[in-house]
């Protein structure tokens, strides 16, 4: 049996003459997630129905309500869902429909109070919003004399769309709104082992941006545990992502020639501007990418000072986005439990941004300098070369599910 799910856009109704060009990117990616759980029934026929009229999206599918659920409330540029009915416009199929949903309020303990809201497109139609909303007010309290209207502080709203059908639905969900994934551009995601990182490339999935992820990793300086925290936070962040490649990296060679090669106190600085050039190389020449995102926060720690981040910026020719750049910890703890990275992010297997740390850093570095160390280094031009050379690539798809 399919349920109907009527799905509606924030940002994207604002783009006027660009419009379509969002709201195509948009459909392409609710259908990828649909293709990639399950898209044909038995026979070959179709399980699922988009279809897209005057803002909204109607999704008519089999999947279960869980998976349908997670699949809305993880797509960027869904700024809200429901479970809809879709019936005739006559007040009595609107009345049945109105009645039978305020019955299940009453039955799930969600309160005896409610307010009727319409939204009149149709507007051939002989009553207004506020006309069809006092009658239908009238006619569900007729039937359920248990209930009570309350306009300013319901327990619950039956909310009534009246268009080319009508659509009536109690329950409207959050989507997490944004732009669609794939309508801003190609980025690279630093990601460690940490909180940061994945909120990060989070929130530029939510500004539209098809990301790719970089890990680095030490052996055998950091553990196989390290680097396996790191490939299930990709799989964690990869379906608000629409799927995402994750790209890892051997840095050992190149981290101890940093540690070897200058002062203690600017190796982690060293080091950033090292990982920030591999993940150029191995992107930029496929065409794959139009910036780097780190989760850095302005003066969070002593290596994300305002000099350290231009130090490291000057390493690169590639914008570097830094979306967490003036959030505090607490807001960023907050995202990621929101998104499901929280719990994993925190597990105790130290990353290679630990490794080499120094006990005194450099907090107020001179770029020029430190640039022109860090271009004395031995061999490290070679040794990026290779740390390019040996990366490996773990995709997931839409769902966060590993890709074979």
């Amino acid at each position: 049996m399919k349920n109907l799910w009527l799905i509606k856009i924030g940002e994207i109704a604002l783009k006027k003459g660009n419009r379509g060009f969002f709201e195509r990117i948009l459909e392409r990616n609710i259908r990828k997630k649909l293709s990639e759980f399950s898209a044909e029934e038995e026979g070959g026929q179709q399980k699922n129905q988009l279809t897209k009229r005057t803002g909204r999206y109607y999704l008519e599918t089999a999947i279960p309500d869980e998976q349908a659920l997670k699949l809305l409330s993880r797509t960027p540029g869904v700024v809200g869902f429901a479970r809809a009915y879709r019936i005739g416009k006559s007040l009595d199929e609107l009345t049945k429909t109105s009645v039978f949903i305020a019955r299940e309020c009453l039955g799930a303990g969600i309160g005896t109070s409610f307010k009727i809201k319409v939204r009149r497109a149709d507007k051939s139609l002989a009553l207004d919003s506020q006309g069809y909303a006092a009658e239908l007010g009238a006619r569900v309290l007729s039937a359920l004399p248990e209930l009570s209207v309350d306009v300013h502080n319901p327990d619950f709203i039956i909310e009534v769309e009246l268009r080319e059908w009508a659509y009536v639905y109690q329950e409207r969900m959050p989507g997490i709104g944004g732009l669609p994934v794939g309508s801003a551009g190609r980025g690279v995601l630093l990601l460690s082992g940490g909180i940061d990182s994945p909120v990060a490339g989070y929130l530029m999935a939510k500004r539209g941006m098809r990301l790719s992820a970089v890990h680095f990793h030490t052996p055998p300086f950091t553990s196989e545990e390290a680097h396996d925290k790191a490939v299930r936070l990709a799989g964690l962040i990869a379906p608000w992502c629409e799927g995402i490649s994750l790209y890892s990296v051997p840095f050992t060679d190149c981290q101890v020639a940093i540690n070897k090669g200058v002062d203690k106190s600017v190796t982690t600085l060293h080091s950033r501007a090292a990982m920030m050039q591999i993940a150029q190389r191995i992107f930029i020449t496929s065409g794959k990418m139009s910036a780097l995102i780190t989760g850095e926060s302005l003066g969070q720690v002593a290596s994300q000072t305002l000099e350290c981040l231009t130090y490291t910026n000057q390493s690169v020719s590639t914008p570097v986005f830094r979306p967490l750049i003036s959030m505090d910890k607490e807001e960023i703890i907050a995202l990621a439990r929101k998104i499901g990275v929280y719990e994993t992010a925190i597990e105790p297997f130290d990353d290679c941004c630990t490794l080499f740390s120094p006990e005194h850093p450099l907090t107020r570095p001179n770029p020029a300098t430190e640039l022109h160390n860090y271009g004395k280094i031995e061999g490290l031009t070679q040794l990026i070369e290779a740390a390019v050379e040996g990366a490996e690539t773990i995709s997931f798809d839409s769902w966060g599910r590993r890709c074979a």
